[in-house]
């Protein structure tokens, strides 16, 4: 992976935006830059897995953004767009801060183990169906922000497809679609 789209430096990028009080979607993402939508993916499927989850309706607007994300992946679009009324969301900052310092170890521990492998399940058509599962994800995800855990279990899937297409290591999409099977499965047994 290229050094400038290492997840730690995304990390960082995140909490460089944090200096009022309060710290807006918009801010987050002028400190990212100017990233491949992969880089977009994966900071809100993070986010819901950090600290910053317990803050009410969170789970909903990343969800809404990794929705909005992968649609724009799935259209082709170079560069990111979100709706004004998503990007003036905010948390708090000491909230933020929190939540990058707790990402930092697991984001440079995956810096260290992405490598490009299977790269054929990260490149189109293949990847037409990740991309589609995170749209998936994303959707739901407001939904089952009302059951506990499963906000985080979506975002650790969405999680791991996005930092296949990023790092183009097609072993964590594969780690991804085993974690849906997981959650299916896990569901369909508490349903019967």
């Amino acid at each position: 992976m290229d050094r400038q789209d290492g997840i730690e430096d995304l990390i960082e990028r995140v909490g460089q935006a944090a200096t009022g009080e309060k710290t807006s979607l918009r801010e987050v993402v002028e400190a990212l830059g100017q990233r491949s939508l992969s880089a977009y993916l994966l900071v809100p499927s993070l986010a819901v897995l950090s600290p910053l989850s317990g803050v009410p309706l969170f789970s909903t607007v990343c969800g809404v953004a990794i929705f909005l994300i992968s649609a724009q992946m799935l259209m082709r679009r170079d560069h990111l767009w979100l709706p004004d009324m998503l990007m003036r969301r905010k948390v708090p900052s000491k909230r933020l801060e929190a939540a990058v310092r707790w990402m930092r170890g697991p984001a440079r521990f995956l810096d260290r183990i992405t490598a490009r492998r299977l790269e054929f399940l990260v490149r189109r058509p293949f990847v037409w169906v990740t991309q589609a599962v995170c749209l998936i994800g994303g959707l739901v995800m407001p939904v089952l922000e009302l059951v506990p855990f499963t906000s985080s279990i979506l975002g650790g899937m969405v999680s791991l497809l996005a930092l296949g297409m990023l790092a183009r290591d097609g072993l964590f999409a594969i780690l991804g679609f085993l974690m849906i099977g997981g959650l299916y499965s896990g569901l369909t047994t508490l349903l019967h």
